[in-house]
């Protein structure tokens, strides 16, 4: 790894993660759990920022929509996304959602309704296609012979 590249790393895991983490916590109001990586590329609902709820251990990745907000039924309810879950790029949870701890949404996926723990869901709209899988922190498969990641 160049030296160009663990600076940007380290500014990036020392300033800039944190000093999103202030502003969605702190300025927005929204319930965000420990050790928590969302990309800058995430866009999360600020019109409803104190709905977004999510658990510890979670990974949000670029591209991907957290919606609290239907303009068009004038709704604003809250979303929650459990504990060592993973939501993949591109991907959009609409409001009133409700995914369970260690779910991994895959890629592009549309999740529209309540997402049951330990599952992989993916489709427009996102379907179960396997359940009873095992993740670890940010949502990374542990019943495929990975390890816990070290938390730096």
């Amino acid at each position: 790894m160049s030296l160009l590249s663990k600076f940007r790393t380290l500014v990036h895991r020392y300033v800039v993660q944190p000093s999103m983490m202030f502003l969605y916590r702190r300025v927005y109001g929204m319930d965000i759990g420990r050790e928590v990586r969302i990309s800058m590329g995430a866009r999360i609902d600020k019109t409803n920022p104190k709905g977004v709820h999510i658990g510890d251990f979670t990974a949000i990745t670029s591209g991907a929509a957290i919606l609290t907000h239907d303009f068009v039924n004038r709704l604003h309810t809250d979303v929650y996304i459990g504990r060592n879950c993973f939501i993949g790029y591109g991907a959009i949870v609409l409001p009133g959602v409700r995914i369970g701890d260690s779910v991994i949404v895959t890629g592009n996926s549309v999740v529209g309704r309540d997402v049951p723990s330990n599952s992989i869901v993916m489709g427009n709209p996102a379907r179960v296609v396997e359940s009873n899988i095992t993740t670890g922190p940010w949502g990374i498969r542990l019943d495929k012979g990975n390890i816990v990641p070290i938390r730096h």
